[in-house]
């Protein structure tokens, strides 16, 4: 798998959520998909539970659509730094892929704080038209505790 590639897939994503592109976020992965965000501890423990799961791209548009539409929340912005993904094998047509990651979040008023750090753990694929995308994606944050509902995938 091409690390360049790879680069250019986080970036897209990162560039979806943070400029609040949000209905681009979905054209990025496989479908069906597995989307969930959990923790450190939760992975460390072997227990399946997300703060957000999702496993098909239906469900990340309407989580998109609840964003735009029905959800209530304080309004914020993400800025995501990505770290170089690191392919560590692969299986069944798929890339075994690790990036790094930390989420400031920009509040209305114009607070910043770190609200997130951790990895993500992908099975990147390519779709038939030689596209990457994410097959699966478990946003494996190194803490658990989140002052504020988590509203906008991270």
């Amino acid at each position: 798998m091409d690390v360049a590639r790879l680069v250019e897939l986080n970036a897209a994503y990162a560039r979806a959520i943070d400029n609040e592109k949000f209905e681009q976020w979905p054209e990025l992965f496989a479908d069906p998909c597995l989307y969930k965000v959990t923790t450190a501890e939760n992975v460390a423990k072997g227990m399946e539970a997300g703060i957000m799961y999702a496993d098909s791209r239906g469900m990340l548009q309407d989580r998109v659509s609840a964003l735009r539409k029905a959800n209530i929340y304080e309004r914020q912005r993400y800025r995501h730094i990505v770290g170089l993904p690191a392919v560590l094998g692969h299986e069944n047509g798929a890339a075994n892929v690790e990036t790094p990651f930390l989420i400031v979040r920009i509040m209305g008023d114009g607070t910043m704080t770190l609200f997130a750090t951790g990895c993500y753990h992908d099975k990147v694929a390519t779709d038939g038209a030689g596209t990457l995308k994410f097959a699966e994606r478990i946003v494996v944050c190194d803490g658990g505790r989140f002052d504020t509902l988590v509203a906008i995938p991270l």
